[in-house]
Order: C-alpha cells, then structure tokens, then sequence
C-alpha cells in the first residue's frame, strides 16, 4: 500500500502542512520537528509528489537540456557532467535531441514543452533559431550556453581557434612543414561556429610560419571515426601526401589513423596525426591530442545555471577552459626525406 502525506502526519504527530513545510526544506519548522518527520516519511517510505511540490513552489526542479545529437562523444560527456550536478542538487533534466532537422527544427522547442515544465535551460553547443531564442525570452527562465557565445545568457567554452593552433604548433615544432587537415563539416541547419573556428586556427597558424595550404591537404569529414577514415584516406593515398595530420577532433583523428594502417603507413614514422579533445580511445591508441576538459564544462555550466535559478544574476559572462597539449606516441619529428627537402619557417608571430 502507498503511504499518504497523512500517514506521515499522523506518525509524526503533526499537521500535514508542516509534514509538507519539512520535506520541502521549507523554515519555520524546528530541528526536532524536521527530524520526526523525515524518520516517518523514511519508515512509510513516503515519496512526495513532484507535482504537488511544483504547484506549491512554483518551481518543477527540472532543467531542460538542448542538445544536438546525444549518442555522440562530446555531447553524452557534456550531458554526463551537467546530470551529475542536477542529481547533487535534486533536480531532474528533461532532454531536448533537436538533431538535423532542417527548417522544421523549431517546432521542436515550443512553448507546449517548456512553459512550466523547466526551471532554466542548458543549450549545448548549438546556435538557436530566432524563433527558439524569442520562446525563450518569453518563457523568462535563466539559460546557460556551452561552446557557443551568446549576446544575451552566460556562455562556457574552450577556445577552439587557440586550441587547433597548439596542435598545429606542436607539428611545426618537430620540424613538419607539409601538413594537412581533416575537418569536421558543419551541418548548415545547427550552424555550429566550431568548424570554421577550428579550421582558421589551422590556416592562420600555417601561414604565420610561411608554410602553405594546398587545396588538397584539407579534407572534410563529419566528426565520426569512420568518416575520418574515409577522408584520410583521400588525404594519405596521394602522392604528395602530408608529413603529418591535424584532425579537428580525437574521432577524426582515430579514422586518420585507421587509414595510415590500411594504406600501409607507419604511425609516426612514416605521418603524424594530432587530435583534439581527449577521446577515451586517445590515450588506447597513442593519440597525440590538444585535451579539453568536457565533463567538466557540463558541470561547470550547469552550477552556473543553477546559480542564476537561485536568484543570482550572471550577466553575459564567458568562461573559457583551458586546454592543454598532450603528447603521445602518434607523433615525432618528419622522416628525414622531408626534413632534408623542407622549406625554411618563418618564426611565430605568437
């Protein structure tokens, strides 16, 4: 049988208010008070309605959280980071896969959904539509952004120019002069910035030191391993192949390496490849990668959220995470072939 608030009540000896007073966390109910009543719902094993609780508060202690594919990498670890601190804080997530929805992606966030049902809102990584950011205005709940800036709610972020410009030094630093890029093509309904950013790093940073880009040394894949694979082997099967390989993430850079393997090539000898993110499988397969902390950046967007449902105001503040370089054994200096053929760089002008 289901126990009753009114069970409760009479274990505890008091009135059903203040049973509801307790539970909730609510003042005006004495220590001894609190205690009788949270030993009473314990023994009846009474679970409050999360309805009942919502209408007397006004708040459902649910966080909606936007999100552009959930089964990959870097999401489900942003998804993993900002769930770890709701469950700390007892609050539940209501998902939102908006996925490539093309032009119809809008209807997926309206106010049938979220008006009453979320306290505050998480966009991972995904710049909303006019009519979303309009919903969300009206809807005057705190939102927080993940690795997209935003001119009206705070935002978490690494750099992603700055990071795709210390893989690209690294290369340069062991001597590789004939590099190449695989990238990670934007589908055009999300317009994620990351791509272009990630990509401009890359050419910036090999033009400062005087180093050129061919046509032929980018290729675009779209961020799995198994793209990666097939752009990287257009890439490495020509026969002016790249001394080494930037990838745009660690599961481009696993399909790079998977092609090296395939076409027979020696992994660094023959070409190295530096990633981005510190996948899991990096560290399994040697992978020299430029780490973010992406857990982390869940978690840390999430507390800020959390902050502004208690009240605080935020501002429009960015908070850019470090990342730092890891080397491991996908790369060394260029065969002495290409060393000797190199053309001279040029010194950074950072």
């Amino acid at each position: 049988m289901v126990s009753r608030i009114e069970d409760v009540a009479q274990a505890a000896g008091v009135s059903t208010a203040t049973v509801s007073r307790a539970l909730r966390g609510l003042p005006k109910v004495s220590d001894s008070t609190r205690a009788k009543v949270l030993k009473a719902a314990a023994d009846l094993q009474y679970v409050a309605s999360p309805t009942a609780s919502s209408l007397a508060s006004g708040k459902t202690h649910v966080v909606g959280v936007v999100v552009p594919y959930v089964t990959r990498w870097y999401f489900a670890h942003l998804i993993s980071g900002a769930s770890e601190v709701l469950r700390e804080q007892g609050f539940h997530v209501l998902l939102f896969d908006v996925g490539d929805e093309g032009p119809h992606r809008a209807l997926l966030l309206d106010s049938r959904m979220l008006f009453k049902r979320v306290d505050a809102v998480l966009i991972l990584s995904l710049r909303l539509h006019d009519a979303e950011r309009e919903l969300l205005r009206r809807l005057n709940v705190p939102v927080v952004t993940v690795g997209v800036p935003d001119d009206d709610w705070p935002c978490v972020r690494i750099d992603d120019y700055e990071t795709t410009r210390q893989a690209t030094e690294h290369l340069i630093g062991l001597g590789h002069r004939h590099i190449g890029y695989v990238g990670g093509d934007t589908v055009p309904s999300m317009d994620f910035p990351t791509p272009a950013d990630r990509a401009r790093g890359f050419r910036e940073t090999m033009q400062r030191h005087g180093l050129t880009v061919s046509a032929h040394s980018v290729v675009m894949g779209d961020w799995t391993a198994v793209s990666g694979r097939e752009v990287g082997r257009e890439l490495l099967a020509r026969p002016d192949r790249p001394t080494a390989v930037v990838a745009a993430s660690d599961e481009l850079a696993l399909g790079v390496l998977a092609a090296a393997r395939e076409l027979g090539l020696a992994v660094p000898a023959d070409v190295s490849v530096i990633g981005i993110d510190d996948h899991e499988m990096a560290d399994l397969n040697g992978l020299t990668t430029v780490a973010q902390p992406v857990v982390e950046q869940g978690r840390m967007a999430t507390q800020l959220l959390l902050s502004a449902v208690a009240g605080h105001d935020l501002g429009h503040e960015v908070a850019t995470v470090p990342t730092r370089l890891v080397v491991r054994s996908s790369t060394a200096a260029p065969p002495a072939s290409a060393a000797a053929v190199a053309e001279p760089v040029r010194a950074s002008a950072r």
